[in-house]
C-alpha cells in the first residue's frame, strides 16, 4: 500500500500500541482521509483491552504539520465545509485518547506544527528530538487554533506565554519547548526510538487502571475546588483497592520485590 493508500498506521505489540501519521511527502499534514484513518486507529485501540500504552509519531522528516492547508487553498469556496469534515472526527480522536486509560507518548522530531502540536499537546507525556521545531501555526494562515490546543496550552506554559505561542506563531526548538514544559526530554534524534520504546515498556508493564485513575485527577483538578478534589482523589483510591494491581503491588511491597502487574 501507498502513503496515500495509509494516511495512517496502526501496529498493536507486545501491549504497545504505536499510531503512526504516514504522509511523509507533506510532512504527514492532516486531509480528510487522515483524520479519518486517525479516528479509526485510536477507536481500534481503545477497544482493545491488550493495548497498555500508546505512541504516537509521524513518518518521514516530521511529526505532523498540521492541516493541509494546499486541501484548503484547493477547496476554494468549499473550505469551510472540507475544514468542518476534518475538525469534527480531529476532535471526536483526540477526545478518546485523553480518556484512554492508557498512557500516551508523543515522539517528536522534525516539524511539530499547528495541529501537529495540538496533537503532541494532547499526550500525555512527550520525548522530542533535537531537530524537533515547534509552532502553533495558526495566525499565519489567518485562523484560530484546534484540537484543544487553546485549552492545553496554557495549562502547560501559562496564560501570558500561551497568549505569545498563539498570537505571534513563532517557531521554538526542541531545548525551549523543554523548558516551557511543552516536552518531558530532549535526546538525539538517533536515540530518539530507543528512548521512547523504553519509557512505552515501562509504562505497559504498569499499573493502567491506576495510571487511568491518576490521568483522570491531573485534568480534573483544574476544575474542582480542593474538597472536590479530596473527594475524587478518595473515590479514585477506593476504586483502585478493588484491582489485582493494588493487591499485587501491596504484597510486593510487602515481600520487598518487584511488583507484576497485569493492567487490571
Amino acid at each position: 500500500m501507498t502513503a496515500e493508500a495509509d494516511p495512517v498506521l496502526l501496529d498493536i505489540e507486545g501491549g504497545i500500541a504505536r499510531i503512526r501519521f504516514n504522509r511523509p511527502q507533506v510532512l504527514n499534514a492532516i486531509n480528510e482521509a487522515a483524520i479519518l484513518a486517525f479516528k479509526r486507529a485510536v477507536d481500534q485501540v481503545a477497544a482493545d483491552g491488550a493495548v497498555r500504552v500508546v505512541v504516537l509519531s509521524g513518518e518521514g522528516k516530521g511529526f505532523l504539520a498540521g492541516g493541509d492547508v494546499a486541501r484548503f487553498h484547493s477547496a476554494g469556496d468549499e473550505a469551510e465545509a472540507v475544514v468542518s469534515s476534518i475538525i469534527g472526527p480531529f476532535h471526536a480522536a483526540l477526545t478518546t485518547l485523553t480518556r484512554l486509560n492508557q498512557p500516551v507518548i508523543a515522539a517528536l522530531h522534525g516539524a511539530v506544527a499547528g495541529a501537529g502540536l495540538s496533537v503532541a499537546l494532547a499526550a500525555d507525556l512527550a520525548i522530542a528530538s533535537e531537530d524537533a521545531k515547534f509552532t502553533l501555526a495558526y495566525t499565519k494562515i489567518g485562523t484560530s487554533p484546534d484540537g484543544g490546543a487553546s485549552w492545553s496550552l496554557p495549562r502547560v506554559v501559562g496564560l501570558r506565554k500561551a497568549m505569545e505561542l498563539a498570537l505571534l506563531s513563532d517557531v521554538i526548538g526542541a531545548e525551549e519547548a523543554l523548558r516551557l514544559g511543552l516536552v518531558n526530554a530532549v535526546v538525539p534524534p538517533q536515540d530518539l526510538a530507543a528512548k521512547v520504546d523504553g519509557l512505552a515498556r515501562r509504562l505497559a508493564d504498569g499499573p493502567t487502571l491506576a495510571f487511568g485513575r491518576v490521568k483522570a485527577l491531573l485534568r480534573g483538578s483544574f476544575e474542582r475546588s480542593l474538597p472536590d478534589q479530596f473527594a475524587a482523589e478518595q473515590a479514585s483510591f477506593l476504586a483502585s483497592v478493588g484491582t489485582r494491581d493494588f493487591k499485587e503491588g501491596v504484597a510486593a511491597f510487602v515481600e520487598k520485590r518487584p511488583a507484576h502487574f497485569q493492567g487490571s
